[in-house]
Parts: C-alpha cells; structure tokens; sequence
C-alpha cells in the first residue's frame, strides 16, 4: 500500500508526457498547415506557369 501512495504522489515524469503531449499537437497542427499550404502553393506555380507561357507562345 506504501508503495501505491508513494507512486501516486511521485510526479518526476509528468512534465516530460506533458511536454510530449504539447510536441505531438503542436506536430499534427504544422502538419494539417503544411498540407493546406501545399495545395495553395501548388496551385499558385500552376497559375503562373500558365501565365508565363501565354507570351511565349
């Protein structure tokens, strides 16, 4: 039983699985950014392309 209460008070690695917690949703966010982004990015090149070869030809 010592040993039960001992282990709920003990908190040395609460902040490093909170620290992970904050890096994983900080990591799924820049990842939903970077695929929205790449997609207006995308689209971006295409328009201009598009433009640049109008004189051209």
């Amino acid at each position: 039983m010592r040993l039960l209460r001992s282990f709920m008070r003990d908190e040395c690695g609460a902040t490093a699985v909170e620290y992970g917690l904050i890096i994983a949703i900080i990591s799924a966010a820049l990842l939903a950014g970077f695929g929205a982004f790449s997609s207006a990015l995308s689209n971006m090149f295409s328009f201009l392309g598009g433009q640049v070869d109008k004189p051209i030809t």
